[in-house]
């Protein structure tokens, strides 16, 4: 690509053969004019719409029709409609989310000058000018900034959910020419770079200016979704714009998510066509041979037309696919909908997934998958800000053998301290300020001078700004114990000790990389002494130790006690140094920096050789402060026998030590580690492992802690993988890229058919909360990337379990009742047509009145069952948290599956069978109380629909676990409409209005003011609900399953609820296992780089005023919290 002139200024050519995109996004899917054809395309790519469109075409065939069009027609609308409007307010919510995005403006360079522009309008080869705090709205190259060195600050927290900084620099040479708006604007170059991709921790590519040749990385690169912090302005060239940019790239394709319940009852559905067409393929055959025996030889039933057999059996197929088709009902489908909705407004409105100190309820980003959350058998979770905070505080220490950190201390004598910094000693206080315990005073001021923290007074207030959270909780821990860090140079250091301002020159600074575990700093001191502070994990600091130090077996038993408690450790030590042999040393480290071949290696063995023969001073520990209530959510979710595993980009040791912290990881779990397991030949065996033979054949739990490198090396042992983690009570993925937490998620799903859910929140986590079954967003961050793609999203991950144990639960168990129940009285009211077709010729006569049949699933039987899939509860939910084994149904899918729908069959056909013979026996050979015989037609179908109103009400209340006034209300009232509208259409004023449609005129009031039909009705209701109450009386005595005994000892249960509550709750106990803490460090460089170098200094003076440093500004965030 290349940057040419055009009407904008310039721009970037693409000389490939490939539209570049522009920087409009677009989530929704329909406009104005596709609105109604294409959601009427989707909604009809549905078999069932489909199918009930086709029955229309055929009622309005006069030949075959046996019911009116409008039987049909009405329903279908209505279905359509709502679903119509649910996906019109969805779509409207993503156009005014995109219409957001897309309008908010920024500055571009426009006819050689900067002039604000929307988003959308921001092309490839534009020169973006950003200010501090904006959003950056592409993927941009650094050019400059206000910054020395071009350098600028970013937040990532849309990115990868972490809110400490990360610095980006522009090129030297663009730094130096594009300062000045006119030297922007005539900016011309050649870049050359990758194709756009989902690669968030790399870019490759050259820019080409003034014949010269410019290496272009990551780190010249501002992403779009990041957020300029510490920088006044920066300008930077678009190179990828709107879905190219990486963080659209991430999202992955979205992926049409359904639960297992919707494709179970797709199968379902399948089967009753089946049947359907089976059932009218019989009693069509039985037509024709009918009309053969006897239709066509009854003079009395001639119609006039000289029509086959055959013909005539081939019409009854179709008049019988139209009758019978109400065991399929279209409400099915909207009924599912509502409850589905229903179900979401509980989620939002439940206030014990409210968080309140950000303001931020829960959200049901879907309406299609509430059930699916009661089937979960796997968590994927991220850790930074899902698990943890990514807040760190200091929190016990051990100086010289003695250990701080049980009491809270008042800072009020420092007027520097940090309001936010909480620590547990007073006597730790009273030795630093009484400046008599040496050691005490060395380990503050070690912590005040060794790291990379700059500073800046923000409305009077010190705040400090650190590569990781871990330096920042360090140096914010120095403060407030008197000493503190005040301002930096490239060559000075600045800190206040107990009220006396001392400036130390530095020396060298020896920076923190994954390899050394350690930062080193070299002091001049303003006496003339020279010392070596180091920090940095007790397994590299022990090995450099001098044999004269102290301390060392009390240091490691504290270390010990702090690891067992989860704390995040540092050894931090000292060395003096003499004049000479830091010459000497220098001489040699100089050499080093220059050197051309494998400069870091040479620079290594430099530090090596001063960081030797250290003293002692003591250790830190912090806390890497998790969420509330993680670690009771995951126990109680593992005791559902739901497996967590965690996915994140952190290192080994530091998710290890998390897993711990958070009861992922517990004493009794044997560990292993993804490079020993792959090394043992037993275990893997390359694929060629027996399917029942066990990885792991011990008894007992087993945890997998592996990392991304080892997954791309098992690359083709993906079923032994799936295998040998499904085995373990925990699994943890350390260094795992985006794309790869996508792909584990993908083979859980592929090779355990399991029901999967991913919980993050960072745009790191996109693609795996799209890829699982269930997406959950943890909101309230500044990061919402995840929570844009989720669908759920809530601000702790506590309210977790709430979701799956409670809702999720509750929202399976009533979908699961609906669909049995709404099977059942469906194939008790259609089959009742299948037996009077044994006494009509097989002619697709219907049993029922007509307009009884269009109201039969609208009015007379819809209430009841959907408030059962709406309202009912079989334990409320504080017991559903309290025995977490009742979620194992959900799992396993017991409640809803071909057993219990063809339970649901045979129940409707016995039901249907009763319903029809037992009043068909009653109206043989009767007599009235006038001497009339009421044993016509239209009085056989009068208490045909009555006893099966009756029945079906009757039987979903001995479903019902949970009444409610409403629900009395349905059922009662259900009944009662039944009635009201029947003695209307009955009437013979509607008669004469429309005499051809309303046609059982006066059966109504003939058939029930006969006693003994009253009888008939109430002997049928009870034959059909006798069984049912025997059967739900032994299951309830003899086989009960867990949910019963819970019910059983329901109010036993909330009265020990309610003595815990009284009780205090006890504090969560630690693991007592002896195992090394992770160090406390940062997980890439610090800015050492920068300070040494003065990249990140400002050349020109700048007067102090009071304590203010010399770094030019900090993100206003407290000091915990960078």
């Amino acid at each position: 690509t290349q940057r040419r002139p055009t009407d904008r200024g310039w721009k970037l050519f693409a000389f490939k053969q490939k539209r570049i995109n522009g920087n409009a996004i677009r989530t929704y899917k329909y406009n104005v004019l596709t609105f109604i054809p294409l959601n009427l395309y989707e909604q009809f790519k549905r078999a069932a719409n489909l199918y009930f469109l086709a029955l229309l075409i055929l009622q309005l065939i006069p030949d075959i029709t046996t019911l009116p069009w409008y039987t049909t027609l009405i329903p279908l609308v209505v279905v359509l409609g709502v679903t119509a409007i649910k996906d019109l307010i969805d779509d409207l919510a993503r156009h005014r989310m995109d219409k957001e995005i897309n309008n908010r403006k920024c500055e571009v360079i426009m006819d050689g000058r900067f002039q604000d522009s929307k988003w959308r309008d921001i092309q490839v080869g534009d020169i973006v000018r950003l200010k501090k705090d904006d959003f950056v709205p592409a993927d941009l190259l650094l050019l400059s900034s206000t910054n020395p060195n071009s350098l600028c600050y970013v937040e990532t927290a849309e990115l990868d959910g972490e809110t400490n900084l990360k610095f980006k620099f522009g090129l030297r040479v663009t730094d130096e020419r594009l300062q000045e708006e006119r030297q922007l604007a005539e900016f011309d170059a050649l870049i050359e770079c990758e194709e756009p991709n989902n690669r968030l921790d790399k870019f490759t590519g050259t820019m080409l200016w003034n014949t010269e040749r410019y290496p272009l990385e990551l780190d010249n690169m501002l992403l779009r979704g990041c957020k300029v912090r510490n920088t006044e302005e920066c300008h930077g060239l678009v190179i990828f714009a709107g879905n190219d940019t990486k963080i659209m790239k991430n999202g992955g394709k979205t992926r049409f998510k359904r639960t297992k319940i919707d494709e179970l009852m797709n199968y379902m559905v399948y089967t009753i066509f089946a049947l359907l067409l089976v059932v009218s393929a019989g009693l069509a055959i039985g037509h024709s041979y009918w009309y053969d025996d006897i239709g066509g030889k009854s003079w009395y039933l001639y119609d006039g037309l000289d029509q086959q057999a055959s013909y005539r059996g081939f019409l009854s197929f179709w008049g019988y696919i139209i009758v019978l088709n109400t065991m399929v009902p279209i409400s099915l489908y909207v009924s599912v909908e509502v409850i589905r909705l229903g179900q979401s407004k509980f989620i939002n409105w439940d206030l014990q997934m409210y968080f309140p100190e950000k303001d931020t309820p829960a959200k049901a980003r879907t309406t299609t998958l509430n059930e699916q959350l009661g089937q979960i058998q796997y968590i994927f979770s991220d850790k930074t800000g899902t698990l943890t905070q990514n807040i760190m505080q200091f929190k016990k220490c051990t100086i010289a053998g003695h250990n701080y950190g049980t009491e809270p201390v008042d800072w009020s004598w420092n007027r520097l301290a940090d309001k936010k910094f909480s620590f547990m000693d007073h006597l730790l206080v009273a030795r630093v300020r009484s400046k008599k315990d040496k050691e005490a005073t060395e380990f503050f001021k070690l912590l005040s001078l060794c790291h990379t923290v700059m500073a800046e007074y923000k409305d009077d207030d010190l705040v400090y700004q650190a590569a990781s959270p871990d330096e920042g909780a360090l140096v914010t821990a120095a403060r407030n114990f008197g000493y503190v860090f005040l301002s930096r140079t490239q060559d000075t250091i600045t800190i206040r000790e107990m009220e006396q301002e001392n400036t130390y020159e530095m020396l060298a600074l020896l920076d923190f990389n994954s390899d050394r575990k350690r930062m080193s700093i070299i002091l001049k001191f303003p006496d003339g002494r020279i010392r070596l502070y180091c920090k940095g994990a007790d397994t590299v600091i022990y090995e450099r130790l001098s044999p004269n130090s102290r301390h060392k077996e009390s240091t490691q038993t504290a270390l010990d006690k702090f690891a067992n408690e989860t704390l995040r450790t540092l050894c931090l030590c000292y060395k003096d140094i003499s004049q000479d042999e830091f010459d000497a040393w220098s001489r040699r480290h100089r050499e080093a920096q220059v050197s051309l071949v494998d400069r870091e290696t040479a620079l290594d063995r430099v530090y090596e050789q001063i960081e030797k023969n250290l003293m002692l001073i003591g250790a830190t520990a912090i806390e890497d402060k998790l969420q509330d209530g993680v670690p009771e959510t995951i126990a109680k979710l593992a005791k559902a026998d739901i497996k967590i595993w965690v996915l994140t980009g952190d290192k080994k040791e530091t998710a290890e030590n998390i897993g711990f912290s958070c009861s992922l990881l517990t004493d009794d779990m044997d560990i292993h580690y993804g490079e020993d397991v792959k090394n043992t030949p037993e275990t893997m065996r390359h694929g060629k492992r027996k399917p029942e033979e066990p990885f792991f054949p011990e008894q007992g739990k087993n945890a997998l802690v592996i990392t991304g490198g080892w997954l791309v090396s098992a690359d083709a042992l993906h079923i032994d993988f799936v295998d040998m983690a499904c085995e373990c009570e925990s699994v943890i993925c350390c260094r795992v890229t985006p794309k790869q937490k996508a792909n584990v998620v993908s083979l859980v799903k592929k090779y355990k058919k399991a029901v999967t859910l991913s919980i993050g929140d960072g745009a790191n986590d996109v693609n795996m909360i799209k890829t699982a079954d269930i997406g959950v967003g943890i909101s309230g961050q500044e990061g919402m990337q995840a929570v844009m793609s989720s669908d759920y999203a809530f601000a702790q991950f506590r309210y977790l379990q709430r979701l799956l144990l409670v809702h999720g639960r509750w929202s399976y168990i009533r979908m699961c009742k609906f669909l049995r129940f709404f099977f059942f009285k469906n194939f008790a009211f259609t089959l009742v047509h299948f037996w009077y077709s044994f006494f009509n010729g097989y002619s697709a006569q219907v049993a029922f009145e007509d307009m009884f049949i269009t109201l039969y699933n609208l009015c007379y039987s819809s209430l009841p069952v959907l408030l059962v899939g709406l309202l009912d509860q079989d334990v409320n939910d504080r017991l559903s948290l309290k025995f977490p084994k009742l979620y194992l149904p959900g799992q396993q899918g017991l409640l809803f599956n071909y057993k219990n729908f063809f339970i649901s069959l045979f129940h409707g056909i016995f039901v249907s069978l009763i319903i029809f013979f037992i009043p068909y026996g009653a109206f043989l050979q009767t007599m009235g109380q006038d001497g009339e015989a009421p044993s016509d037609y239209q009085s056989f179908a009068v208490v045909m629909s009555s006893t099966l109103i009756f029945t079906v009400n009757l039987q979903i209340s001995l479903e019902t676990s949970y009444w409610t006034f409403v629900n009395c209300f349905a059922v009662l009232g259900s009944i009662a409409i039944y009635f009201g509208i029947m003695f209307d259409i009955h009437s013979a004023g509607i008669h004469v209005i429309l005499p051809s449609i309303f046609t059982f005129t006066g059966a109504a009031s003939n058939a029930l003011r006969q006693p003994y039909l009253w009888l008939t009705i109430i002997l049928t209701v009870g034959i059909t609900l006798l069984p049912v109450i025997c059967i739900q009386f032994l299951h309830k005595t003899i086989w009960p399953s867990v949910g019963d005994k819970v019910q059983r000892n329901r109010k036993k249960y909330e009265r020990e609820l309610e003595e815990e509550a009284k009780k205090k709750p006890s504090a969560f106990q630690r693991g007592g296992r002896s195992r090394r803490s992770a160090y406390a460090f940062s997980h890439s460089r610090g800015y050492a780089d920068l300070i040494s170098t003065g990249r990140s200094i400002r050349h020109r003076p700048t007067g102090r005023a009071g304590y203010q440093g010399s770094i030019r500004e900090v993100p206003h965030r407290e000091a915990e919290n960078i």
